[in-house]
């Protein structure tokens, strides 16, 4: 995209892989010329600090689930500031809908981060997406699954959103350090992310009596969440060999020692988490959901999402077997190198800003 322009990121309330992909985008987008604007909820500034890395930053209430007078509110901003830029990228569903709500003259696209949750709040994100299906110039969805639902709704320009791999930071401890703290002297398989529904770790639980007692698994989990105490309650009373560690920020050295990593999730979009153990040279087992086969390819083993034997079968087979596990390792270090970074994951939004915008400078 030649010449300089003014382009409006719009936020909701986002977290992990999402929040960290528009802070990259902003950051390069910056970095290239552009003027950027981020409306996004405060709390969503804080953590990410746009206004830090160089964005104007337009503070918008757009929470997880409607609220109408925030929502009026947050509406009347948006309509002000569309305006005044010549594009519009909304990242999520309902700060999509929103944009695209608020002008049928500057072009509005939307990439959408997750798909439907269950329960009743499912029919008011059908709703949503029907919405950024019918007004948004552009959809980009981080799955498969994402994309094809888009397509079926009727969406014009649907196309795969291209997410950056981080990349991963130099070791602070040594593997054996690692492995002596969380007391896994047999194999260490590793799971990170939030203890939620979404995670499937209730799915990983039932799936480790399918693995041989003998193989002396360690399953260590990074991560916090509302699961807690179930998930500690289910361990206790099975005798399951796994460890909570709660929040860690030395995820990239926990990587490293680790002899397997496990996704038991019933959906992902592009999982940062699998990106960076590809980085790290690590074997993936995970549940084929979402976009985790978009992600590793044929570098991991994939089993069919809800079938704790499958699981099991897999988690012991990588974990029992040192040779399939360094062919493994070799594979997903490999996959690792093909991934896109953030250069590659920038000029793929200006491209498809150009194709909705033109290339004629503002």
């Amino acid at each position: 995209m030649s010449g300089s322009r003014r382009i409006l990121l719009v936020v909701g309330l986002v977290a992990g892989g999402a929040g960290r992909h528009v802070h990259e985008l902003a950051v390069g987008l910056l970095s290239r010329g552009h003027r950027v604007t981020v409306a996004c909820p405060p709390e969503v500034e804080r953590r990410y600090d746009f206004a830090g890395a160089g964005a104007a930053v337009v503070e918008v209430g757009i929470a997880d689930r409607p609220h109408p007078v925030a929502d009026a509110r947050t509406m009347r901003i948006l309509r002000a500031a569309v305006h005044e830029h010549d594009l519009v990228h909304a990242h999520g569903l309902r700060a999509g809908a929103m944009a695209a709500l608020t002008t049928r003259v500057v072009p509005v696209l939307v990439t959408l981060h997750n798909a439907a949750p269950p329960g009743p709040s499912r029919v008011v994100f059908q709703a949503l997406e029907r919405v950024v299906a019918a007004r948004a110039r552009a959809v980009l969805g981080v799955s498969p699954d994402l994309v094809l639902r888009m397509r079926q709704l009727g969406a014009d320009d649907v196309r795969p959103a291209v997410v950056a791999a981080p990349a991963l930071p130099p070791a602070r401890r040594s593997e054996e350090a690692v492995r002596r703290e969380l007391g896994a002297p047999g194999c260490l398989a590793l799971v990170v992310g939030r203890l939620a529904p979404q995670k499937g770790l209730d799915l990983l639980l039932d799936a480790l009596p399918f693995v041989d007692p003998d193989t002396a698994l360690t399953v260590a989990v990074a991560g916090e969440g509302p699961l807690h105490d179930h998930l500690a309650d289910r361990i206790a009373a099975e005798s399951l060999p796994v460890r909570l560690l709660g929040h860690r920020s030395d995820v990239p050295d926990l990587l490293r020692a680790s002899d397997l990593v496990v996704s038991s999730a019933h959906w992902e979009g592009q999982p940062v988490w699998l990106q960076e153990a590809l980085l790290a040279g690590c074997p993936v087992v995970a549940t084929d959901v979402g976009g985790t086969r978009a992600v590793v390819e044929t570098a991991g083993v994939l089993v069919a999402e809800g079938d704790p034997a499958a699981l099991g079968a897999a988690i012991g087979q990588v974990a029992g077997d040192p040779a399939y596990r360094a062919d493994l390792a070799r594979l997903s270090a490999a996959r690792g190198a093909q991934l896109p970074d953030r250069d590659t994951a920038v000029e793929d939004a200006l491209a498809v800003y150009e194709d909705v915008v033109g290339d004629t400078p503002a």
